[in-house]
């Protein structure tokens, strides 16, 4: 039998269907949890973080650390090592990273109106205004989900299925009855191509996270061993990155030739940047000299770290609860919460981050203070930038340390 998955709006009785389902066809259920887990087991990243790839909101930091895309190379070599037998149905947003390439995976969407869909939450017991917010914010993600993706930003968009069910003309059992027809279909059979071209996914799964694992980042085909790698950013030394690319790849098994291209996005304004492990990634800088602070992530970024900006403190600790900063550079003087209300409430909140005081007006109380309230270091203006730049480097070992 073929694989069929199943992606469905919020409130469409996609739990019936899939049970129903499951129960006519005899298939093994593979759940978007399982499939998270399993790429959390074979990768260095927690469940919670590999589920936040399908939230609308991104990280501030994603631009310099990759994480989202390092997360879903990661769903999708666990979904390529789950696709080696058949007979499967495959719920939830890692189903869209399937290739069309597959041709014996029947793609299925259950969708349902609005109406329909608030009369299943009120039949669970949900009311109107909790089911909207639910409802809103579970399409968000999921359009989020494919424009990532796909460029579109559709969730629904009948090019991306074989099958659209609308759930509020069709009963369970009829949904059931047309899905269950359509897999036996001869159009998604399995065969000789579409084995071939799971090896193909599985291959190029593999290429993809071992270049994440790298801290590249570029789009991955493999067709019967040849491997393709697309850039996609704008880059200085294009020669040399493809060189590092291809001695990359040319290691992994079953690998039997590498070949670079340039993509559309490559002349784009955006600069590609390899993601080093070995320096600081998530540092936010926060002071209300928007002209100094903005300086001084420049002259961070020259030296290869990376760096968001907050204005003042009621942002900053929006961005901690919000996007978890490793380490934080700190103002003292700003208006609205000082830096010491902020250094309190971070170290209160989440300790774990390292907070570095960088200030111009402060004294030997105010540096006892911070000291003693857990601060990382405590560095007047103007700073050298070396010297701060291997306060970070410091910080960052000591939070690799304990995060081993």
């Amino acid at each position: 039998m073929s694989v069929i998955t199943l992606f469905s709006g919020s409130f469409c009785n996609n739990e019936n269907v899939e049970a129903a389902l499951v129960k006519t066809t005899g298939a093994q259920l593979v759940t978007e949890q399982e499939i998270v887990e399993k790429a959390s087991s074979i990768s260095s990243i927690s469940a919670t973080k590999i589920k936040e790839a399908f939230l609308e909101k991104t990280s501030i930091f994603n631009k310099f650390t990759h994480e989202k895309e390092r997360s879903i190379a990661y769903l999708r070599l666990a979904l390529a090592e789950m696709l080696a037998q058949d007979n499967l149905v495959i719920t939830g947003f890692p189903a869209h990273l399937i290739p069309v390439s597959l041709s014996h995976v029947l793609r299925v969407c259950l969708i349902a109106d609005l109406k329909h869909r608030l009369g299943q939450a009120a039949a669970l017991g949900t009311g109107e205004k909790e089911a909207l917010k639910l409802i809103n914010g579970s399409d968000k993600d999921s359009s989020n989900w494919v424009s990532t993706l796909v460029g579109n930003n559709d969730p629904w968009n009948k090019a991306l299925y074989d099958i659209v069910v609308p759930m509020n003309a069709t009963s369970v059992e009829e949904a059931v009855a047309l899905i269950s027809e359509k897999s036996q279909s001869p159009a998604v059979a399995s065969s000789d191509a579409s084995a071939q071209a799971v090896k193909d996914f599985l291959l190029a799964a593999r290429v993809e996270t071992t270049l994440a694992d790298e801290g590249h980042n570029v789009a991955v085909a493999a067709k019967e061993g040849k491997v393709v790698l697309t850039i996609n950013k704008n880059v200085l030394m294009l020669k040399r990155l493809e060189e590092d690319l291809q001695s990359i790849v040319h290691k992994i098994e079953g690998v039997k030739a590498v070949e670079t291209q340039i993509g559309k996005g490559f002349y784009q304004t955006d600069i590609y940047r390899q993601f080093d492990f070995e320096t600081p990634s998530k540092v936010l800088l926060v002071d209300d000299e928007r002209e100094f602070v903005q300086t001084l992530s420049e002259r961070l970024m020259m030296r290869e770290m990376s760096s968001a900006v907050a204005y003042d403190g009621e942002s900053a600790l929006s961005i901690v609860d919000e996007d978890e900063p490793e380490v934080m550079i700190l103002d003292l003087k700003m208006p609205g919460i000082d830096g010491i209300e902020v250094l309190k409430k971070v170290k209160a909140t989440k300790p774990e981050i390292e907070v570095i005081i960088l200030t111009g007006h402060g004294s030997e109380a105010d540096k006892k203070v911070c000291m003693d309230l857990g601060a990382f270091a405590y560095l007047q203006k103007p700073v050298d930038i070396d010297l701060l730049s291997k306060t970070l480097k410091l910080a960052n070992d000591k939070i690799k340390k304990q995060g081993a």
